[in-house]
């Protein structure tokens, strides 16, 4: 089994990271180099860097912001906001990304996932889904990062994983929207759910609160990253604590 990621996960808003609850209520948790170089120093496997308000305002994200983040890693990072184009993919990865990820543009064009794949392999490309419950399904939303334009995609999060998938997606990020901020677990029945129809790399997203919850996602859902945005950036864990607590409970971590 390959080692399983820890994934700090930076909500850029301005240049600076932020952070709310099921994404409503965001308030500022810092500088987001400053907290990307702090979690490279930590041993982060991977970062992500999501640009929240790019697609909702018909952006993309500044590639010299993406240049200057590249310059302070030798991790890996994923960068996501308001990709619309291979050629806005690419200037990304020029840039110095390893990843780009894509959201809503991809729901409304899911053609885009396989010019993406088709162009930079699909070990560069990640299809982020952003899921809620509906009634005793889940359902994909859109434009998650502006509250006021946030709402149901009209597609089911298991079929549309295994549509993305199926274009050429390389990592699927599954975010729990229901857990998200709340720090009291991952969603493991959805991500099991998720998990069973995917060949592709998954990434639990939305609910870690302690080193339980990583444990508990990693065993159950079997997933291949988790990610985690305030239980890190409040301090409240450590990922070499969290990267020890998981080597003794048996799971395969990088040092």
């Amino acid at each position: 089994m390959t080692a399983r990621r820890i994934i700090p996960c930076l909500d850029v808003k301005d240049g600076r990271v932020v952070k709310g609850v099921r994404f409503e209520g965001h308030v500022d948790m810092g500088d987001a180099a400053e907290l990307a170089a702090r979690y490279r120093d930590a041993g982060a496997d991977e970062l992500v860097f999501y640009d929240i308000t790019a697609s909702p305002e018909g952006r993309t994200l500044d590639y010299g912001w993406v240049r200057d983040i590249a310059r302070l890693l030798d991790i890996p990072f994923c960068v996501a906001g308001g990709i619309r184009t291979v050629e806005q993919a690419g200037r990304c990865l020029d840039s110095g990304a390893d990843k780009v990820s894509v959201n809503t543009p991809a729901l409304q064009r899911p053609e885009l996932v396989g010019e993406l794949a088709g162009r930079f392999g699909g070990q560069s490309v990640v299809v982020g889904v952003d899921s809620r419950r509906s009634g005793d399904d889940w359902m994909v939303h859109q434009y998650t990062g502006d509250p006021s334009r946030s709402g149901a995609a009209g597609r089911r999060t298991l079929d549309w994983i295994v549509e993305a998938q199926d274009l050429g997606a390389g990592e699927i990020v599954l975010n729990c929207m229901d857990e998200d901020g709340v720090r009291r677990g991952y969603d493991l029945e959805q991500l099991k759910a998720a998990r069973a129809r995917l060949t592709v790399p998954l990434v639990a997203s939305g609910g870690a609160g302690e080193a339980r919850h990583f444990r508990e996602v990693f065993e159950q859902a079997d997933v291949s990253g988790a990610l985690a945005a305030s239980v890190f950036h409040s301090g409240a864990l450590a990922i070499p604590e969290l990267k020890a607590a998981l080597a003794v409970a048996g799971i395969e971590v990088r040092p």
